[in-house]
């Protein structure tokens, strides 16, 4: 809704872990186009409305690009902390049923750098639902990526298309599941509606 007023203001101001890398500012418009440019890879690669989506990045502009791609074409993401394990996440790949994983090479927190695809690696030595593991290049680091279920993000976007038309939703299909922290127990899945959630962010 933003993109008809503000297309050239800034959405995202994203400052890195270390102060001496570039940071990224995307405007509202270059985010739009992202966005359809992934719904359009994930697409390609089969996800269609009602899927579930495991996305489990460190905090760079990919991880809202990839929530609203996600939302564009009516696949149901579930956002899993990567501070988590890999059995933590393999809890909530297992209870979503998640087709996808989108995640990242590595991370960082501190000084310390955090394996993140070693981790999902892990993880889905215990899920059979997974088909297909987009990975965006983050800290460099040698990761293994198995053939025909990984792929790297950057190869996947080149040269696809940003025209993308939205799949139409019902207020009452899912948007999103929200794993409780799973501290008590085996970690609850709450579904968020797309027209619920909606109104709700508005109107607070």
């Amino acid at each position: 809704r933003q993109i008809f007023t503000l297309k050239d203001r800034p959405a995202i101001i994203w400052e890195p872990n270390d102060p001496n890398e570039k940071g990224v500012q995307l405007t509202y418009g270059e985010l739009f186009d992202k966005v359809k440019q992934f719904a359009n890879v994930l697409t390609n690669l089969g996800v269609t409305k009602g899927d579930r989506v495991a996305i489990y990045m460190p905090m760079i502009p990919e991880l809202a690009v990839a929530m609203l791609a996600c939302a564009r074409i009516g696949a149901v993401h579930s956002i899993v902390f990567a501070g988590f394990s890999s059995t933590a996440l393999a809890d909530r790949i297992i209870d979503a049923q998640a087709k996808l994983v989108i995640a990242s090479d590595g991370g960082f927190r501190g000084a310390k750098t955090i394996g993140i695809k070693k981790i999902v690696d892990e993880a889905l030595e215990r899920c059979d639902s997974v088909e297909t593991i987009i990975i965006k290049k983050r800290t460099g680091e040698q990761v293994q990526m198995k053939a025909g279920r990984d792929y790297w993000w950057d190869d996947l976007i080149e040269g696809v298309s940003t025209e993308h038309n939205a799949v139409i939703l019902d207020a009452e299909d899912p948007l999103f599941i929200l794993y409780t922290s799973g501290s008590t127990g085996q970690p609850k899945g709450l579904v968020h509606t797309t027209g619920g959630y909606m109104v709700y962010t508005s109107y607070t």
